[in-house]
């Protein structure tokens, strides 16, 4: 199942809050690197002092005027503003209320979406949990597309354009998911795996 309609909204809409925390914690280090106020930064760059303390704590979305005229003030480039130091550690961490959650129509399969937002064109993960008796049926992706699902607990079935195979935790199965393709957890037990989707961009080209 890959990130498609509203649910690939999700994900985007999750990158973009992402995004703008990054940002906001960029122009604080730079603005405390130059010892500035937030009324020296907003007189210097004409944007609100207010506006500034919203950036800063990840509560605003900057327009792309607002992030040219800080970075102006601060004397770096806007592709400086919009990524953290070269030199920093890359660790993010996402809590489990950051974390966007898809449910099956049977309202008995889950998917959380823990694949990084740069990547949703080609490469999407999810942790996948279906109760006894779950279903999740899928539409085809685009051509090329794969699928590798890790099971981790309990027992699930694929089923793919009327080939049907069965994974027990610690095994594997790959298929192709540009066609419909459906999961089940035919067990009495909750089944938990790790789902990575595999799109046309890697696959194909």
């Amino acid at each position: 199942m890959g990130v498609e309609g509203k649910d690939r909204q999700k994900a985007m809409d999750a990158g973009a809050v992402a995004l703008s925390g990054q940002l906001g914690h960029t122009v604080q280090r730079m603005r405390k690197a130059y010892s500035l106020s937030l009324s020296e930064l907003s007189e210097q760059s004409g944007v609100a002092k207010s506006i500034i303390s919203q950036i800063e704590r990840n509560e605003t979305n900057p327009t792309l005027a607002t992030i040219w005229r800080l970075s102006q003030a601060l004397n770096v480039s806007i592709e400086k503003v919009l990524q953290a130091a070269e030199d920093e550690p890359f660790i993010e961490k996402s809590s489990r209320g950051d974390t966007p959650l898809l449910v099956s129509d049977d309202g008995k399969c889950r998917l959380a979406i823990i694949g990084w937002i740069k990547t949703v064109e080609w490469l999407q993960w999810y942790d996948f949990a279906a109760d006894p008796g779950g279903q999740l049926e899928s539409d085809p992706h685009q051509r090329g597309s794969v699928e590798c699902l890790s099971v981790l607990e309990g027992e699930l079935e694929v089923e793919v354009a009327g080939a049907i195979e069965t994974a027990a935790a610690g095994e594997t199965l790959r298929y192709r998911c540009d066609r419909p393709h459906v999961i089940r957890n035919r067990s009495s037990t909750v089944a938990r795996a790790t789902m990575v989707c595999i799109l046309k961009a890697a696959v194909m080209e």
